[in-house]
């Protein structure tokens, strides 16, 4: 994995370039990003970057011997730890290191979800065990074997459960030249004990233009379907990839359609839009709630007067200012908590039917009696 190939995150490759070529390398850092932002990506091309043995000015040559294997992930100075799903008291991620290469070279973005589908989980609760960090241990224990340094990364140490103390005194007196890289999204979640004795390094969510960018020249997808699918995504290469995969489709006309539907009062085309809805799929349930969420919140923005921040295509954006004019800051206030609400039912398996004619009636209610905050309530007025 080269800089070059993930997507944005210019200043974080420019700052771990820099680290090296300054010989500033921390023996223990923690890469702390939320899913699909490039944190695991970025780690690799770090660790792959410090090892090349031709190194460019921002990048590894990708060419050397040493390249060419952390390019397949099969270094033999470079080791892995994630979560994962033990069948039996002695599995360690060594078990699974076939099936952690498949995942990563297929997405280096991936979640947990995209890793439990690489695996046979059933009900099993994913965790690192102890009979991985007494590995770890061991691994880390030797000197490295071909290149400069010995590195470990470790995916995921929110799934580090007290047997995580096992770790301390490896990270905290390591062999020389040995790089214990964590790749976290849950920075409340990590042990105290480790979290006190890493390096902090802050990834953001990928930035919205440079999600689209690469949507267009790298996945042949029109602006607008771009537009859209960078839009929904909140900064998550992940999941926009995801909805590539669930194919392109356009909620805008879908969820206007509903509102003018509420805002008309008009019962029985409510119902029967309803059962449109029902039958449209947990995935994209999901993604129209999410657009819903996001549209509104733009149409908040026109109405406050920070036009200058909407991140609407042309064509939506004229649709937001015409609803702007019969909706107020209270009334989005409102139907977004209900459409937050919903897409929590919808993850956890509700009657879709039920739940989209109950915030149906929820959204008329709100549009028609024009809600006014009362603390966490809303009363009509």
């Amino acid at each position: 994995m080269q800089f070059k190939q993930i997507v944005g995150q210019a200043a974080i490759k420019q700052r771990l370039v820099n680290s090296i070529n300054e010989n500033r390398v921390s023996h223990a850092q923690l890469f702390l990003g939320p899913e699909g932002s490039g944190s695991l990506a970025l780690a690799v091309a770090y660790a792959q970057y410090l090892c090349c043995l031709d190194k460019h000015d921002n990048d590894s040559c990708g060419e050397c011997s040493s390249c060419r294997k952390y390019q397949k992930l099969m270094h033999p100075d470079l080791h892995f730890s994630y979560p994962f799903f033990a069948k039996h008291k002695d599995d360690t991620a060594v078990t699974f290191i076939e099936q952690w290469r498949d995942a990563f070279l297929a997405n280096p973005y991936l979640g947990l979800d995209n890793w439990r589908g690489y695996l046979d989980a059933e009900n099993k609760q994913a965790n690192i065990n102890i009979a991985e960090c007494h590995q770890i241990i061991k691994k880390l224990s030797l000197k490295p074997f071909e290149s400069d340094y010995k590195v470990l990364i470790l995916w995921l140490p929110e799934y580090l459960d007290k047997e995580g103390n096992a770790l301390l005194k490896i990270i905290e007196e390591p062999q020389p030249n040995t790089l214990f890289l964590l790749v976290a999204q849950n920075q409340d979640q990590i042990l105290n004990t480790i979290l006190s004795r890493t390096q902090l390094i802050k990834i953001p969510p990928v930035a919205y233009e440079e999600i689209k960018q690469h949507l267009i020249e790298e996945h042949h997808q029109t602006e607008n379907a771009a537009a859209e699918i960078a839009y929904l995504c909140n900064g998550s290469l992940n999941e926009a990839l995801f909805m590539l995969q669930q194919g392109s489709k356009s909620y805008h006309p879908l969820f206007v359609q509903w509102l003018r539907l509420c805002f008309g009062n008009k019962g029985i085309e409510v119902v029967g839009f309803v059962d449109q809805l029902s039958k449209m799929g947990r995935e994209n349930q999901k993604n129209f709630i999410r657009y819903g969420i996001s549209f509104l919140r733009e149409c908040g923005l026109l109405l406050a007067g920070a036009g200058e921040l909407v991140r609407l295509p042309a064509a939506e954006l004229e649709t937001a200012q015409k609803m702007a004019a019969i909706l107020h800051l209270q009334s989005i206030s409102a139907i977004t908590a209900e459409l937050e609400k919903a897409h929590y039912h919808v993850e956890r398996n509700a009657n879709p039917k039920i739940m989209f004619l109950d915030v149906s009636l929820q959204i008329v209610g709100f549009l028609k009696l024009k809600p006014t905050p009362q603390g966490d309530q809303y009363i009509s007025r």
